[in-house]
């Protein structure tokens, strides 16, 4: 019996190459109508003028990781790893691939990959545990217009979230506890460490307006905390990455840093919506707020790696893969249907059932 071909298509944001990939990548970002929120006529203008503005920062940021952003050869090998776990499916033949949102392989390259190989239908898989119409929303447009563009017309299905999929909480927590039995071992015993959960921020007017990013970041926490079962355990969850002059949501990072210093509490940072080391890893939290909590005199700062490849995490992925793949769901979250507050009108679900 020949098993039916399921292209895996792992989205992600990507990242620039090189340097000179700098100002291009920031141009696609900030030109996207899903990041800057302006009139149409105005966003082309308005993305290019923030990107050339910001591209000096951003590559001295990606020159501290060698001129340019390793989430490609991460991502690649999470598919590579991922397409080893779900390889021997008795229900399908499935292949991986990488479709980025601002740099190569764009959607279209991935598209056309997965056309050549002759799939039969599609799973969209994005790397972001938390559905935003500023990552997966966006990520999901761009590969519905592809496939236009090529004319690739064969069926999808879309995980949209998994933010409390048991399976992510499990292999998250392991991954924390181990950091954070480390942390305590190097402290004074007298020194109370806290755990900071951080996630990307957004801006508050897309939060009001029905984006469940924010509850869903809420949701993964708390799932993650049960399992770390560490009494009396002092955690916040805050958000990193503020990048305009509007109000964010929060609290910020950094404000939760200082006040760190201020109580003399150590810290240990999880980055809880990135599940690849990136530059908002490698250099945000391990280079710029590693500064700003040596200065406010923070006694001491450690931080949990991302899950990358790491063999629960991978483990869990191929579960939520084999478990979409088994539902007639066009679009699924973790648990199949919507899991969403219904004031959270942005879900996937809700746009759906309008």
């Amino acid at each position: 019996m020949t098993r039916p071909k399921t292209a895996v298509v792992l989205l992600n944001l990507g990242g620039p190459d090189s340097p000179d990939a700098v100002q291009p990548f920031l141009t696609n970002l900030f030109c996207d109508p899903a990041i800057l929120r302006v009139p149409g006529f105005i966003r082309p203008w308005l993305g290019k003028f923030i990107a050339k503005r910001r591209t000096r920062a951003a590559q001295e940021n990606y020159a501290v990781l060698g001129g340019k952003s390793p989430l490609l050869e991460l991502t690649n090998e999470q598919a590579e790893t991922l397409q080893a776990a779900l390889a021997g499916d008795e229900e399908s033949e499935y292949r991986c691939f990488v479709a980025m949102r601002y740099w190569h392989p764009f959607s279209e390259e991935a598209a056309q990959a997965v056309k050549d190989w002759g799939a039969e239908r599609v799973m969209l898989v994005p790397l972001y545990p938390q559905f935003s119409t500023t990552t997966t929303g966006s990520s999901m447009t761009a590969w519905g217009d592809a496939c236009r563009a090529i004319g690739l017309d064969i069926p999808v299905q879309t995980l949209c979230c998994w933010h409390s999929d048991d399976g992510f909480a499990t292999a998250t927590a392991r991954i924390v506890r181990e950091a954070y039995d480390k942390a305590r071992a190097e402290l004074d015993p007298a020194v109370k460490l806290r755990v900071l959960f951080s996630a990307h921020g957004l801006p508050e007017s897309i939060v009001k307006r029905g984006d469940p990013y924010q509850w869903q970041v809420e949701r993964t926490t708390d799932r993650i905390v049960e399992r770390l079962d560490i009494a009396n355990l002092d955690w916040k969850v805050c958000y990193q990455s503020r990048v305009t002059p509007q109000k964010w949501i929060g609290p910020a990072t950094d404000a939760e840093i200082e006040r760190a210093g201020a109580e003399k509490v150590a810290l240990l940072i999880c980055p809880i919506a990135f599940v690849s080391e990136h530059s908002e890893t490698l250099v945000e939290l391990d280079v710029e707020y590693r500064e700003e909590a040596d200065h406010v005199g923070v006694p001491g700062y450690f931080r949990v790696p991302a899950q990358n490849s790491d063999a629960g995490f991978i483990a869990a992925l191929a579960g939520l893969v084999r478990r979409t793949a088994a539902t007639p769901r066009a679009l699924c979250s973790f648990a199949g249907a919507r899991q969403c507050p219904k004031n959270h009108k942005d879900c996937p679900h809700a746009k759906a059932a309008a």
